[in-house]
């Protein structure tokens, strides 16, 4: 049994009874707090047709609330301040932060607050969300491996994930370009996000 448990709706009123939660699964109940040392936020975007360029972001805080019994019922949460973008070259870093892009100036936070969740076989999961970046809210898809739990040597609970999805950067309002001269442009509209994260359970 996965962290999201799948309820079937086929089943006759004798089956419908709820199915006994593995103790390891009930274990996971509980508020979570990601721990931004041990996460990782990343993206990557086509550049001038030819390669990708990968970046992330350096600061975030986020919580997670996992329901072992009703998986249905867990949730997520999670800020990301844009100022902390990261693609290794600071000229590009600046202009991702300018009006031009995340504008952080005015939009400092991109948000994410998930919706819904569904368990699709073994450890693999989608959670739903609105996703807020540059004042604009539109819905988000994010695919999930649940890596496991384990009791670090100080003594915290923790929880593992990671994840993946993708989104069009213009319907967020992000669409700042340049053509180039043998066609195309130079930034893809198309992002992929990742997600590597890892959630100590509260006290």
């Amino acid at each position: 049994m996965g962290l999201f448990g799948r309820k079937n709706e086929n089943a006759t009123p004798e089956a419908a009874a709820p199915a006994a939660v593995s103790p390891d699964l009930a274990a996971l109940t509980g508020d979570y707090t990601i721990d931004p040392v041990h996460s990782a936020l990343g993206f990557s975007a086509r550049h001038a047709m030819v390669t990708n360029v990968k970046g992330s972001f350096k600061d975030f805080e986020g919580t997670l609330h996992l329901d072992g019994a009703d998986p249905s019922r867990s949730s997520a949460s999670l800020d990301v301040k844009l100022d902390s973008v990261d693609t290794g070259a600071p000229d590009r870093d600046g202009h991702l932060k300018s009006a031009d892009f995340f504008d952080v100036e005015n939009h400092p936070l991109m948000t994410f607050r998930s919706t819904s969740a569904e368990a699709l076989g073994g450890d693999d999961y989608r959670v739903r969300g609105d996703l807020t970046i540059h004042g604009t809210t539109k819905p988000l898809t994010i695919d999930l491996e649940f890596n496991g739990s384990a009791k670090d040597p100080f003594g915290n609970e923790r929880v593992g994930f990671e994840g993946t999805a993708e989104i069009l950067r213009s319907e967020w309002g992000l669409t700042y370009n340049a053509a180039l001269e043998t066609g195309g442009v130079l930034v893809s509209d198309k992002i992929k996000l990742t997600l590597e994260i890892s959630a100590i359970k509260n006290a």
